[in-house]
């Protein structure tokens, strides 16, 4: 997926040590009368400025235990595992990862799977799993498992120089699996364990892990799923010999590396993908039914809760149907149970927004009228939940005994998502959460306890415990701005954003975001202008920008974001005007901003820089290449280029197959207009990014040196698609301001 990562900022929001939380009654807010200016230095040291951000918050199935992942004092990118009993009101480390830890290194495919879930800079444990039974957790750490009681006890499963990836408990506890060498393994707990699938004949076949497109923009990373009852295990088999190899170039400051990786490009053969079900022991091995057309996506696989059934999401290459499927475990046979079709020149969005229940009925997110709403399945028939222009972002629970199920919208304000219960049977939803906050939740199974994280544009991140009624039981973080938060020596100079609306050049509403610097009468002020404008993003809500942007203010810029057409949560006519057309509406409407920008008295309208990171990084050049002499100058993050470097599942969704369109490839891409380019550009690009290669920055490169443009750029070696951290980031900001120094974009004096 083409992240909308700015450089700096996933080393601003590091997180900071986080101290245990007192469970106090929340502090007033620090006052001062005079705050140093932000730098971006010190945006990017610890602790972070948004102050202790929890990763991975969690409840134990039984409801008693809170666990989560928590940094350490002197490392802020090395985590622990910590949990908090709720009989007791008590937090403890259940898991110190640097007592357990050997500090080898990781194997590549490791890496690779760090960077597939945007956490590959991170240290320590980064991930871990609840036993169903709630009496131990799963922890991989550094290449090896270990298996932790909520006691403190924690217990050594494997020590082997090899990686045991995709490690997980079976859901009774009694088996432990993982995948090694392409196969994959299972064991009695605390006993040996041995492969369960077969040996292959060659290394591109793997057994048990997801293929790369499932990893980078399916958001599923699991290759292998036990029945409840431990009885089966669904285990995902795929062969990459159809995969076109390219020749990856890791350029470090130390040395070059090449990979040859199997990538699909768009218009090319995909990984073939085949699925099997079999006993614990490997014994019973049928392959599931998936249809005679192999060109598909494996997009989900669930298990029913008796384990009497097997449900498999088939899509088409095209991303235009969604089959689910309905398995016999016992011999692999399949039926489609319903089919779900994307509306004309759109595609399908998957989503995990959905919940098999007991009863045999089924809740579904789908877009079908539109919007993205909630429905129930039962007895072959349909019933809408939801309804109205808002969206549903995520099913978060289901209590099945008190009928009541539980989720996250957008239906009061557009820009907020709130918590809200309703009915299973139907009925009005209530609103669980505060407005004027943005949320995020996770539930319990039961459905009876949440884990809420929120924040606002004047206040970070802040998580805590409620009950189903969303009544708060106890912080996870009050995160207070006291007088020890670390944001609060700049708290007398942060600067509250506005909101507001102007309309695209066909009428629709776009929502705009800007922060300026205390306006004196007379003055005009340059313009930041980031943008991202890609798909399944919405960049203007009301959640806590960070120190960023506000660093950016206190260097006398106005800051200013604009949600395009074709971006996030408003609805399937809101996003489709990209099909086949990247880089066009996108680029129009962020123009109808400039404009916008350009008619405000306080706005020099001769200093409006624009500024994107990845797919923000492929609309600065479109949109300087659109209209020249618009801007005063244009950086270029890791940049597509060419979009028929990236890869199928997410090009081809927008896009369309380009060998059955090579035109609107041709016209979204940036090589054939480099010569348009007029305006002072800045590329960016990390040296070993394995997502957006910098092939296509140098291809760019060329087009631009080809036609006489002149441009600056900045490379990054051993830098991958995220370029950051303390030292790292602050160098991409400083060189990106005094690029605009140079320039003339800067403040006056």
């Amino acid at each position: 997926m083409l992240a909308n990562l700015r450089p700096v900022l996933l080393a601003a929001t590091l997180l900071a040590a986080m101290p245990l939380p007192t469970f106090a009654a929340e502090k007033d807010a620090v006052t001062q009368t005079s705050a140093p200016d932000l730098t971006f230095e010190r945006v990017n040291a610890s602790p972070a400025l948004s102050g202790p951000t929890p990763r991975l918050v969690r409840i134990s199935p039984d409801g008693r235990y809170l666990t989560l992942l928590r940094n350490r004092e002197d490392d802020s990118r090395r985590y622990d595992l910590w949990g908090f009993d709720r009989t007791t009101g008590k937090w403890s480390m259940l898991v110190d990862s640097l007592k357990l830890g050997s500090g080898r290194e990781l194997s590549e495919a490791e890496k690779m799977q760090r960077e597939r879930k945007r956490i590959g800079d991170q240290k320590g444990i980064v991930a871990y799993d609840w036993s169903d039974d709630g009496k131990s957790i799963l922890v991989p750490l550094e290449g090896d498992l270990y298996l932790a009681g909520i006691d403190g006890s924690v217990k050594r499963l494997t020590d082997s120089e090899a990686d045991e990836l995709n490690p997980a408990l079976s859901p009774k506890g009694a088996y432990l699996s993982f995948v090694r060498d392409g196969r994959l393994w299972t064991g009695r707990v605390g006993g040996e364990s041995r492969p369960i699938t077969p040996e292959e004949s060659s290394e591109l076949v793997h057994w048990g892990e997801a293929e790369f497109v499932a990893q980078e923009e399916m958001d599923r990373s699991q290759g292998y799923w036990w029945a409840p009852n431990d009885s089966r295990i669904a285990v995902e088999r795929f062969d990459e010999a159809p995969v076109g190899v390219v020749t990856r170039t890791a350029i470090g400051g130390d040395g070059t590396r090449t990979y040859e990786q199997r990538y699909p490009a768009a218009g090319t053969d995909n990984a073939l993908v085949s699925l099997y079900v079999m006993d614990p022991d490997g014994s019973n091995r049928f392959e599931v039914d998936l249809g005679s057309e192999t060109d598909i996506y494996l997009a989900r696989v669930d298990w029913a809760p008796d384990g009497r059934k097997l449900y498999v999401q088939r899509e088409n290459r095209a991303q235009t149907r969604l089959d689910m499927l309905e398995v016999d475990p016992m011999n692999g046979s399949s039926r489609v149970l319903f089919t779900e079709e994307s509306a004309p020149d759109a595609w399908i969005n998957l989503s995990n927004a959905y919940r098999f229940l007991k009863d045999g009925s089924l809740i579904w997110r789908s877009e079908r009228d539109g919007f993205a709403h909630l429905y129930r399945f039962a007895n072959g028939q349909w019933t809408q939940l939801t309804k109205g222009d808002w969206v549903v972002e995520d099913l978060v629970g289901v209590d099945e005994k008190a009928g009541r199920i539980t989720f996250v919208a957008n239906r009061d304000d557009p820009l907020e998502m709130q918590v809200y219960a309703m009915p299973l049977a139907g009925g009005e939803p209530v609103r669980l959460t505060e407005p004027g906050w943005d949320h995020k939740a996770s539930m319990s199974r039961d459905g009876k306890m949440l884990a809420i994280t929120r924040s606002s544009v004047d206040h970070p991140p802040q998580s805590y415990l409620a009950d189903a009624q969303g009544k708060r039981i106890t912080w996870i973080e009050e995160n207070a701005l006291d007088a020890s938060h670390p944001y609060a020596p700049y708290l007398a100079s942060h600067r509250t954003p506005t909101f507001g609306t102007i309309k695209a050049e066909d009428g629709t509403v776009l929502h705009w975001k800007m922060i300026t610097p205390k306006l004196e009468p007379g003055k005009k002020y340059p313009v930041f202008f980031e943008h991202y404008g890609g798909p399944h993003a919405q960049t203007v809500t009301h959640d806590w920008g960070g120190a960023l942007q506000q660093a950016i203010v206190d260097k006398g810029y106005i800051y200013f974001e604009i949600d395009n057409r074709g971006s996030d949560n408003r609805g399937v006519d809101f996003e489709k005007p990209i099909r086949q057309a990247m880089g066009t509406v996108e680029v129009a409407d962020q123009k109808a901003g400039a404009e916008y920008l350009k008619s405000l008295e306080f706005v020099d309208p001769a200093k409006i820089a624009i500024y994107g990171w990845s797919y923000g990084g492929y609309m600065t050049l479109k949109m300087l290449e659109a209209d020249p002499g618009l801007y005063a100058a244009g950086i270029s993050g890791a940049p597509v280029t060419k979009w028929e470097l990236y890869d199928t599942h997410y090009t081809e969704r927008y896009m369309g197959d380009p060998r059955q369109v090579a035109d609107a490839y041709t016209k979204s891409d940036t090589i054939g207009d480099a010569a348009k380019i007029a305006d002072p550009l800045l590329m960016i690009h990390g040296m070993s990014d394995d997502n957006v290669v910098l092939d296509n920055s140098v291809a760019m490169f060329a087009a631009l040196q080809e036609a006489g443009v002149p441009f600056e750029m900045m490379l990054y070696p051993g830098y991958t698609h995220r370029v950051g951290g303390p030292v790292i980031g602050t160098h991409v900001w400083n060189t990106i301001f005094a690029f605009l120094e140079r320039n003339g974009v800067a403040p006056g004096k």
